[in-house]
């Protein structure tokens, strides 16, 4: 309602403009032809004192009186209502109620019939999303042209930093997030997607600019799960093996059994605690937590040694395991989702994308899963 509160009063300050050039003008016409009647009379008055009192001669006088005269009754016929007269007001009436009515009418009409009340408006993100017969290419190349000619848009920053990381442009993501801190400030959001950003930049190793990250994610929402989870898998990647413990502990007594994440947190807990005993890594023994096996201690401490080539080599080898196991024999929610979220991580959408459609299939019986599903599938 109060746009269209808003529109009225535009609308009217319109008229208004219209209008008071009319109205200006008909009283002024009408002040001028009363003050020229006073003045014209006044010198008739004038003259009658000053030929009384001798100060001009009869003939001068009769001279000046017929002159005064003439110009008095000349203002007299324009101050009276005649047909040309008449037909100006008419005029003004016309226009008067055109300004009123019509504009107004035709203004709201027109706008009724072209017009979209009932569309919200586009924000980059939604125009960028909805834009069709265009490649993700060049929809980003006009993005980053919007973005050089207005460098402080933050949200434009937000917008472009996850479609580099589907791109696999994973050092563009962390420019873009970096940018996005600087110019509206840290956030859970913007934190979580710059240290993410920085994690798949390093083939999954978790360094101290991601790890500062994940904490400035804490510092805007310290209830925040993801960026523990980060930051605790950070301490099994350094060797810190009760510190990883003891992070995976906090976290899992932080939840319920109702949380999503809880399968995979305790999943990690295991494996922390088994690596901290030196003891080969199992899946836990509960159906519903049940997960695909992970790295022994060995390999873990291998993976430590290992280049970045040869360990993006090892996660893959891991992510391509679990697929073929899902193939074959299916698997629980919390299967699916680490194998979309690793192919989304690798910047592997295509095989994200065909995860989720087959995970539809193999668990549409399960209304909760499928929910998830769709959860996981509005997040890229």
């Amino acid at each position: 309602m109060f746009i269209w509160a808003l529109f009225a009063g535009l609308t009217a300050v319109a008229v208004v403009i219209v209008l008071a050039p009319l109205v200006r003008g008909r009283r002024g016409a009408a002040a001028t032809e009363d003050g020229d009647l006073a003045v014209y009379r006044d010198q008739l008055s004038e003259l009658d004192r000053d030929r009384e009192a001798g100060l001009v001669p009869e003939a001068e006088a009769e001279a000046a009186r017929a002159e005064i005269s003439r110009r008095l009754l000349r203002a007299a016929r324009r101050g009276e209502p005649g047909e040309a007269a008449a037909g100006s007001n008419r005029l003004a009436r016309v226009v008067a109620v055109l300004a009123v009515v019509v504009i107004p009418v035709f203004s709201v009409g027109g706008y009724l019939m072209i017009g979209r009340p009932d569309l919200p408006d586009a924000p980059l993100a939604r125009r960028l999303a909805g834009a069709e017969g265009q490649s993700i290419e060049a929809l980003v190349a006009r993005v980053e042209a919007h973005l050089a000619a207005n460098p402080e848009d933050a949200r434009g920053w937000e917008v472009v930093a996850p479609v580099y990381m589907r791109l696999g442009r994973m050092d563009d993501a962390a420019k873009a997030w970096t940018t996005a801190i600087r110019i509206a400030g840290p956030s859970e959001r913007r934190n979580i997607g710059l240290g993410e950003a920085l994690v798949a930049a390093g083939d999954g190793a978790i360094g101290p600019e991601a790890q500062a990250a994940f904490r400035g994610a804490l510092a805007a929402e310290p209830k925040a799960v993801l960026p523990r989870m980060y930051l605790a898998a950070a301490l099994s990647q350094e060797g810190k093996k009760d510190e990883a413990v003891a992070a995976w502990k906090a976290l899992v007594a932080s939840g319920t059994d109702a949380d999503p994440w809880m399968g995979v947190a305790r999943e990690e807990l295991a494996k922390a605690e088994a690596v901290a005993a030196g003891k080969a890594v199992t899946p836990l023994a509960t159906p519903e937590a049940a997960t695909p096996p992970g790295p022994t201690a060995a390999e873990v401490q291998a993976a430590g040694q290992m280049s970045a080539a040869d360990r993006s080599k090892m996660i893959g080898d891991m992510v391509a395991r679990l697929d073929e196991r899902l193939k074959s024999s299916g698997g629980t929610i919390e299967e699916w989702e680490r194998l979309v979220r690793a192919y989304r991580v690798m910047g592997r959408t295509a095989e994200a994308d065909d995860a989720i459609a087959r995970a539809r299939t193999a668990l549409a019986a399960d209304p909760a899963a499928t929910a998830r599903l769709d959860a996981l599938a509005a997040q890229k």
